[in-house]
């Protein structure tokens, strides 16, 4: 069994062909995929989707670039889309400095808000981070006060970042970067725990090597399953069972 944490198969890169990705990533034995949000109106999308072995688990929350286009929210909003029973977990949220840094006041607000909500319902944070680690762990370190937990998804850091990142009670979500060859990232993986990581995709971006360069989907996640099996000096058996034991304690999904 494989969860896909981290896949936005409800946009319209899949429009065309959504029912063979399904199937696809059924034969390649992810049953579970969870779905973060760009915006509320992703909800909507979400809730479309089916398929008789995936089940499929919604996240509610603001994506950091989405801040930059002036969308906002209250925790009194956030609240009220977090509250429900069938959102998993508040995100993704987090910072983004790569496309611009003229909104990192709004950003960080943005974030704060995510983790407050996230500890008043008691749900994971999902996290993106781009070009802003350090401004990242630091809200995290201030709004963590035991009951925060979430996931860095994406996580490229160094094994200091990563280490940090596990004492302030997050995951790490470990995509196809993994694989890429120049990237580093297969180095800092290597020195940290595999019962704190998750397996992702964040299909439609960022597909593994072989898959480089190609739109990714969720069936593409056996292939940095394989990459990290491989980095941990495991069997590929092993890293699929503690990885998705691991993701459905933390998003209480059976």
């Amino acid at each position: 069994m494989l969860v896909d944490t981290h896949c936005h198969i409800y946009l319209e890169q899949f429009e065309d062909d959504l029912d063979e990705v399904l199937e696809r990533a059924s034969k390649a034995g992810v049953t579970k995929i969870i779905m973060p949000a760009i915006n509320f109106d992703s909800l909507g999308k979400m809730e479309r989707l089916s398929h008789p072995s995936i089940s499929f688990y919604k996240m509610a929350g603001i994506h950091p670039t989405e801040i930059n286009e002036g969308v906002q929210t209250t925790d009194e909003e956030l609240t009220d889309y977090c509250s429900r029973e069938d959102i998993r977990a508040v995100g993704e949220t987090g910072l983004d400095y790569y496309w611009s840094d003229e909104y990192k006041k709004e950003q960080k607000e943005s974030l704060i808000i995510h983790c407050t909500v996230a500890k008043s319902v008691g749900k994971p944070v999902i996290l993106h981070n781009r070009d802003s680690t350090e401004d990242m762990l630091n809200i995290i370190e201030e709004e963590q006060d035991g009951n925060l937990e979430g996931i860095w998804h994406c996580f490229n850091g160094t094994v200091e970042e990563g280490r940090r990142a596990i004492d302030l009670g997050l995951l790490l979500g470990i995509g196809g970067v993994l694989t890429f060859k120049n990237a580093g990232v297969d180095k800092s993986v290597a020195e940290l725990p595999l019962d704190k990581m998750i397996l992702e995709t964040d299909a439609p971006y960022l597909a593994p090597s072989p898959k480089r360069g190609k739109r990714n989907e969720p069936a593409f996640v056996k292939y940095t399953a394989e990459k990290l099996a491989k980095v941990m000096d495991k069997s590929l058996d092993e890293v699929a069972s503690r990885t998705s034991k691991t993701a459905l304690d933390l998003f209480a999904v059976d």
